[in-house]
């Protein structure tokens, strides 16, 4: 076993609470083939009764029911990386992959990291499903990022880096470039940075200065040539620039890091002094809200207030040159109050997510396709017939998949359709997360004008587009919109408009029901899926959704809607019982779930419950999943598969075989504590048979995918799909995609 040490494992594994959740932190650090012998470590320890002083035996066999979704998580953003390191996967792509990765480690750090960090400063006795204290957490979290961080960054170093090289992106260190352009580097330096660079001193008379989040910063050591006196100084690099400063009149795309620029050049800072060494890092701060909704009065006021505090977060991570001298490691540890375990040596350029701007260079033979979604053939042969989308939708209900369908064509324009049509009384809508330049905000605004009348939600506790969510809120306010910002202490995530139009002498509801945002920007590389309906039955539903949403209604039933956190999770456990006497009467049972995220407790149990009966499950899960699957007498029925490729898989689809009358469900929940009990959720029934069976084929071709797609073991490592002898490679992404472009087959 390389790296890892028997008697190391062992120890890592008294200190959990949980046998098996070791595994999964071992196997983050190594790629496959330990997992035996970390098995044969974990048979060992249970046998001599090491890990079984501090729970019962029953609350041992709980615990190890379930995956610790922290670790769930860093695994699934492993099997991103792995779409970088991935060969077959195009070079420029493969930048864009390390640069998903980086960036989305500094959210894990904000939010994730940051929380457990936080209950176990407060002295919180946070015991997790999976068994695990605060500290251990924190420790295995520790464990199992250092391996894959240095993976990434020797992988970055010793292969991408000339791998990009090679194909002309060179990425050169200062050092590494001629004369001719050290001197126009020298002119750059002087004409664009060194106006808006401010070095900062650190000593008894200035005080170590603010550090902002996520900010790539180099510490400096000078000394005073009169009088030898060393000093220490920090010097921010502009995140108004770019981070890599291209070299013009070459024939290659070539560039140098910004920080060197500003490192080979500090003796235009420093006049007088001698530049001793420097050294880059960057900080993650603790980027979690803190709002108290009882106590706000305004809550706009309230969410800008923690927006100010959240500049001034604790650090929960410094990223670092590797090469730092010990002193002025311990100098920021001390300065920016954290520890040793919050830091992390990077041996490559630190901030790899400025790679995404790399990946975006004009060199189309080295990236994906250009991807250009399809006009959903019921909207394409309506206009032929002269017919507007209401026309279209009252004909019968009809999905949308996008990117594979437009957004723009269909969604976009249902909006905009409503808020210019005379016939339209009324448009309600939620908005989650929506683009900066929003033409979904822009056609309410306009419906406002025509005189109609717009309700719209909007979640202002939308994590990171609290300040954009903000703006669009008083915006529609100004142009006379209803805005409603929510239900307190529930943040309000499904995705719903309702249009009203009058149509002779009677009231038509039109409505869709989505997983996705109203975004037409992620709408271009999320996948998701969405219905248009005119069904009385969802018209009457998203009235009382909207009545509970900006009134005082406290609607308990609905006709066929399961709202969250009124009977959702009531509604989803009762189908997977449904399944469990189904089966128990020799009816054919089988569920099918595919979401971001599964870490609800009660829903695995249950999961777990139908497979002991002989219900077959699978479950195509993108991201965490603390369900553990093929564990004999526990889960044997249950597959856990995980597609990560050019999109994002956001959709969530939910089918329940029901003894030979299938039902199928869409909607905006994940199986997760927060979207079953706090959020505002809406999962939407399926009735058209036809919708039914597209739905199906949906879940059938992702189930097939042997490219794109990763099995999750037992053991809590996840294994690469690739095809078997003679059998053809499929990618359910490219499959969709040639269902519109017969080109992309």
């Amino acid at each position: 076993m390389t790296r890892i040490k028997k008697d190391l494992i062992k120890k890592d594994l008294e200190v959990a609470s949980e046998v098996n959740l070791a595994e999964t932190t071992v196997e983050l650090l190594e790629d496959s083939s330990p997992a035996l012998e970390v098995s044969n470590v974990l048979t060992e320890l249970v046998s001599s009764g090491s890990t079984g002083e501090k729970k019962s035996e029953k609350e041992s066999k709980q615990v190890a029911h379930f995956f610790n979704r922290e670790l769930s998580w860093i695994a699934f953003n492993k099997r991103v990386l792995s779409e970088g390191i991935d060969s077959r996967t195009p070079l420029l792509e493969r930048a864009k992959f390390f640069a998903i990765f980086s960036t989305n480690l500094d959210e894990f750090f904000m939010v994730r990291v940051a929380r457990v960090k936080k209950k176990f400063a407060e002295q919180e006795n946070g015991i997790t499903d999976d068994g695990l204290d605060l500290e251990t957490q924190l420790q295995e979290i520790r464990a199992a990022l250092v391996p894959l961080i240095t993976m990434q960054h020797e992988f970055f170093g010793n292969t991408l880096r000339p791998e990009l090289d090679k194909y002309g992106v060179k990425l050169l260190d200062y050092k590494d470039i001629d004369k001719k352009h050290q001197c126009y580097l020298k002119t750059y330096f002087q004409e664009k940075l060194f106006p808006v660079l401010t070095p900062l001193a650190v000593d008894p008379a200035h005080p170590f200065p603010y550090i902002s989040n996520l900010s790539l910063n180099l510490v400096v050591i000078v000394r005073d040539r009169d009088t030898g006196e060393k000093n220490f100084a920090r010097v921010k690099v502009p995140s108004v620039l770019p981070r890599f400063v291209k070299i013009p009149e070459t024939t290659d795309h070539t560039f140098v890091p910004l920080e060197q620029v500003i490192a080979h050049n500090l003796e235009a800072l420093f006049p007088g002094m001698e530049i001793l060494s420097y050294y880059p890092f960057r900080i993650t701060r603790d980027a979690e809200l803190d709002i108290e909704e009882e106590e706000a009065d305004d809550l706009i006021s309230a969410l800008q207030e923690e927006l100010r505090k959240q500049k001034f977060g604790p650090v929960v991570r410094m990223e670092i040159a590797s090469d730092v001298t010990p002193e002025i490691r311990k100098e920021l540890i001390t300065q920016l109050g954290i520890t040793e375990a919050d830091v992390y040596d990077i041996s490559s350029l630190i901030g790899l997510g400025d790679l995404m701007a790399i990946a975006f260079l004009p060199m189309p033979e080295h990236q994906d396709k250009p991807w250009k979604s399809v006009t959903h053939h019921r909207l394409k042969e309506g206009d032929e017939d002269g017919k507007n989308i209401f026309e279209i939708i009252s004909e019968g209900d009809f999905l949308v998949h996008h990117p594979y369908q437009s957004f723009t064509t269909t969604v976009q324009r249902f909006i905009e359709a409503a808020a210019n049509d005379p016939h339209v009384l009324a448009i309600k809508q939620t908005l989650y997360r929506t683009s900066g330049d929003s033409p979904i905000v822009h056609a309410l605004i306009r419906a406002a004008e025509n005189g109609k009348q717009v309700a719209v939600l909007v979640e202002l506790k939308a994590r990171f587009d609290e300040a954009n969510n903000i703006l669009w809120a008083k915006k529609l306010e100004n142009a006379g919109v209803h805005v409603v910002y929510g239900l307190k202490n529930l943040k309000t995530h499904t995705k719903t408009v309702l249009v009203v139009r009058q149509e002779g002498d009677r009231l038509v509801r039109y409505v869709h029901i989505g997983t996705g945002n109203y975004n037409p920007k992620t709408a271009r590389f999320y996948s998701d899926l969405g219905i248009f309906s005119c069904r009385d039955e969802l018209g009457a539903d998203l009235t009382d959704l909207f009545n509970y949403l900006t009134g005082y209604s406290r609607q308990r039933e609905y006709r066929k809607l399961l709202v969250a956190p009124v009977n959702m999770r009531e509604k989803f456990l009762h189908l997977i019982h449904r399944e469990i006497e189904h089966q128990k009467q020799g009816y054919p049972s089988y569920i099918i779930a595919k979401m971001n995220s599964l870490v609800d407790p009660e829903i695995i149990m249950a999961l777990y419950e139908a497979s002991q009966v002989g219900v077959n499950i699978d479950l195509i899960i993108r991201g965490m999943c603390c369900l553990r699957p093929k564990v004999k007498g526990l889960s044997d029925r249950i597959r856990v598969i995980s597609v990560i490729g050019r999109f994002l898989e956001h959709s969530r689809i939910f089918y329940f075989s029901n003894g030979g009358e299938e039902q199928v469900y869409i909607g905006s929940a994940d199986w997760m504590p927060r979207n079953l009990d706090a959020r505002v959720e809406v999962i939407t029934p399926i009735e058209d048979v036809s919708l039914i069976k597209e739905l199906k084929q949906i879940l059938e071709i992702v189930l097939a995918d042997n490219r794109q797609a990763w099995d999750l073991r037992p053991d809590g490592t996840y294994i690469q799909r690739v095809p078997k002898d003679g059998e053809p490679e499929m990618s359910s992404q490219k499959h969709f995609m040639s269902q519109g472009r017969p080109e992309f087959a």
